[in-house]
C-alpha cells in the first residue's frame, strides 16, 4: 500500500530568458517567452493527474532575486490550483531567488509551506505526522558557501523523511559551489529521500539509504541544457520503501546538438539532404516537443571548399529555418558550426615524422587524455570564473566533449595554415 506519493521538482527559473538565439522568428520567440511558465503548468497538471499528496520544489523557483511580479503571480496561481485538489506544496529558495530578494506581498495557499533560513520539519499530513515529514531550509542570501546538512541534525525515525535542499553535492564543477556537501553528510542525517535542486541535469546520485535525486530543471534554456527536462514522480510504501522513482518530462521546447559528417558527401544537394534527414530524425525523437538545435558540420571532403565560401553557411542556415521553422512543433537551427577540413589523408599525415605528424598526434593525445583535458579546464576556469566576464561565463565552462570539439577546430586551423 502506498504511504506517500509526491512530485519532486527544482530550478523552475520562471520568467528566465532564453539565451544564445540570433535572428529568432517572432512567432517562435513568443513560444520561448512563456516556455518556463508552460513547463510549470505541466508540472501542476501532472500533480493533479497523478493525484499526488504533495509537490516539492527545491529552490530557484524564480530566475532572479528581484523576481518579476508576472512570475510570482503565475507561481501562486499554480499552487492555488493544487490547493483546490487537496495537494500540499513545499518550497525552498536557492541562490537565484534567496529570501532577501524583492517579492510582492502575495498570499500563499494554506496548504503551501515555504521554508525559512533555519531548518524545520513539517508533516505532509497534518493530522498524521507519523506518515511523512519534510525538512527544509532556504538561502537567506545568494552566497551560501557553508555546508547546510549539519543543520538537519539526526531526524526522528518512523515517518518517511524528505530533505528539501538546494546544494552542490560532491563538488559538481558544472555549477557554483553553493551549500557544498557530500553523500556521506546526507547519510548521517538519517533522512530517507533528499529532494535536491541546483544541478540542472537529472541524476540519481544514490538509489537508497538514502535516495538522493536531482530532477534537473523542467525547461532547458540554452544550448548546454539539452535533451528531455522534467521532474520525478515518487511512490513510497507503508514500509518506507520507494516503490517508484520515475522521471517525467514536462518541457515544452528542447535543445539538441546535431552533427553531419561531410566525408561521403560530394555535392551541396547531398549536404542539404543529409541535414534534412538529421533534422527529421531529431523531430521524430522529440516526443512532440519543439526543438532548437545547433548543427555541427564535421569531416573532410571537397564540400569544405563550399563551406568556407562567403555567406554559404548563412544561406544554409536560412534554408533550414525556412523549411522547418514553419512546422508545429517547430524546429529552429540557432547556429551552424563548421569543423570541416580539406580532403587530406589525416591518418597518413599522422604517421609522418615531420612537424605536421607531431601536431596531429599531439591533438589526438589531448582529446584522449583525461589529465590533459582536466588541466585545460583548470586554465579556462580562471577565465570563466574570475573578472568582470565571470557573471556571464561561470555556468558555461566547456565540458570535456565541448573541449574536444574546440580542439578539432583548432587542429583544422593549424593544418589549413600549414598545408595551404
Amino acid at each position: 500500500m502506498t504511504r506517500l506519493r509526491f512530485i519532486h521538482a527544482a530550478d523552475l527559473h520562471l520568467d528566465s530568458p532564453f539565451r544564445g538565439l540570433h535572428r529568432i522568428a517572432p512567432e517562435i520567440a513568443g513560444d520561448l517567452y512563456k516556455a518556463t511558465f508552460d513547463a510549470y503548468e505541466k508540472i501542476v497538471g501532472l500533480c493533479i493527474e497523478e493525484q499526488v499528496d504533495a509537490l516539492l520544489v527545491a529552490g530557484d523557483i524564480f530566475d532572479g532575486a528581484d523576481r518579476s511580479l508576472r512570475a510570482q503571480l503565475k507561481f501562486v496561481a499554480g499552487l492555488n490550483r493544487l490547493e483546490e485538489k487537496g495537494i500540499r506544496s513545499f518550497i525552498c529558495h536557492g541562490n537565484h531567488d534567496p529570501l532577501n530578494g524583492w517579492e510582492a506581498q502575495l498570499t500563499l495557499p494554506a496548504g503551501c509551506h515555504r521554508f525559512g533560513a533555519k531548518v524545520e520539519g513539517v508533516p505532509i499530513f497534518p493530522g498524521e505526522p507519523e506518515r511523512a515529514v519534510v525538512y527544509g531550509i532556504s538561502y537567506p542570501q545568494r552566497e551560501v558557501r557553508e555546508n547546510l546538512t549539519p543543520f538537519f541534525g539526526r531526524v526522528k525515525q518512523g515517518p518517511f523523511t524528505i530533505g528539501l535542499l538546494h546544494a552542490n553535492v560532491d563538488n559538481n564543477t558544472d555549477h557554483d559551489s553553493y551549500a557544498p556537501c557530500t553523500l556521506n553528510d546526507m547519510e548521517h542525517t538519517g533522512i530517507n529521500y533528499w529532494a535536491l535542486g541546483h544541478i540542472h541535469t537529472q541524476q540519481i546520485l544514490r538509489y537508497a539509504n538514502p535516495t538522493v535525486v536531482y530532477p534537473g530543471n523542467p525547461q532547458g534554456r540554452h544550448p548546454n541544457e539539452r535533451g528531455a527536462r522534467g521532474v520525478y514522480l515518487v511512490d513510497v510504501t507503508d514500509s518506507n520503501q520507494i516503490h517508484r522513482l520515475e522521471f517525467r518530462a514536462v518541457d515544452v521546447v528542447r535543445w539538441e546538438l546535431l552533427e553531419v559528417n561531410i566525408d561521403d558527401l560530394d555535392t551541396e544537394q547531398a549536404l542539404l539532404d543529409a541535414i534534412d534527414q538529421k533534422v527529421a530524425a531529431c523531430r521524430d525523437a522529440a516526443d512532440g516537443r519543439s526543438v532548437i538545435f545547433r548543427l555541427v558540420l564535421t569531416g573532410r571532403g571537397t564540400l569544405h571548399y563550399s563551406l568556407i565560401r562567403p555567406k554559404f553557411v548563412e544561406d544554409v542556415l536560412e534554408r533550414i529555418n525556412d523549411t522547418w521553422a514553419q512546422q508545429r512543433p517547430f524546429l529552429w537551427c540557432e547556429e551552424i558550426q563548421t569543423a570541416t577540413g580539406a580532403p587530406i589523408d589525416r591518418q597518413q599525415r599522422r604517421r609522418g615524422t615531420d612537424f605536421v605528424g607531431d601536431l596531429i598526434r599531439l591533438y589526438d593525445e589531448a582529446r584522449e587524455n583525461p589529465d590533459i583535458l582536466s588541466k585545460m579546464r583548470e586554465i579556462l576556469e580562471l577565465l570563466y570564473n574570475r573578472g568582470n566576464a565571470s557573471q556571464y561565463l561561470r555556468n558555461h565552462l566547456p565540458s570535456d566533449k565541448e573541449l574536444c570539439a574546440l580542439l578539432i577546430g583548432a587542429e583544422e586551423l593549424c593544418l589549413t595554415e600549414l598545408l595551404g
